[in-house]
């Protein structure tokens, strides 16, 4: 409806708010630009090599951990390993891990490698200590092995040798730990 004639309201005309004054028009979000495909090549490659790099970690760990464990998988095998580690390398820390829990009834080789060890010192000679072949007599839980240390020295340009016929028992638990050494009458 129209405002009657003469009055004010019709003689005003309609007012306007400035533009500057106006709120921004809404503006659209920017489109996404398209994905790029070094992008994505980037994020699979990526991807790959932390898994490759994942992988390596496991494999290493498995593989240090197989290589470091002592071997203790028949009686056999658990007394060359300790004779290794106890007279040849001279390492109780290693000899200890072929060894029944409480250490056995090994004084007998202690005495022996004490002996081999003061011999060495008073005669300024090396001596070694190798074993023969290894003969099991197994019964259950528990095994026998007999061996023959073979005891040599380099003295005055002569390579001298003691045999001596050993027992050790051995004891299979969660794996074969040698449990007694005692040396036999020849």
């Amino acid at each position: 409806m129209q405002p009657p004639a003469g009055s004010q309201v019709s003689r005003v005309p309609a007012q306007r708010t400035p533009s500057e004054q106006l709120p921004p028009a809404p503006v659209a979000p920017a489109p996404q630009p398209p994905r790029s495909r070094l992008r994505t090549v980037l994020t699979v490659v990526g991807g790959v090599l932390a898994l490759l790099c994942l992988g390596g970690a496991i494999t290493g760990y498995i593989l240090y951990d197989r290589a470091t464990t002592p071997d203790r998988s028949a009686p056999d095998v658990v007394v060359a390993n300790y004779i290794q580690a106890f007279f040849v390398d001279r390492n109780d820390v290693r000899a200890d891990q072929f060894t029944c829990e409480g250490g056995g009834e090994l004084d007998a080789l202690r005495a022996l490698r004490d002996d081999l060890l003061a011999r060495e010192e008073r005669f300024g000679v090396s001596i070694s200590v190798g074993w023969g072949p290894l003969a099991v007599q197994r019964q259950g839980d528990a095994a026998s092995v007999q061996v023959e240390l073979i005891i040599s020295a380099m003295v005055d340009g002569i390579t001298q040798s003691d045999r001596q016929p050993w027992r050790f028992s051995t004891q299979l638990g969660e794996d074969w730990r040698v449990c007694e050494g005692a040396r036999l009458s020849s």
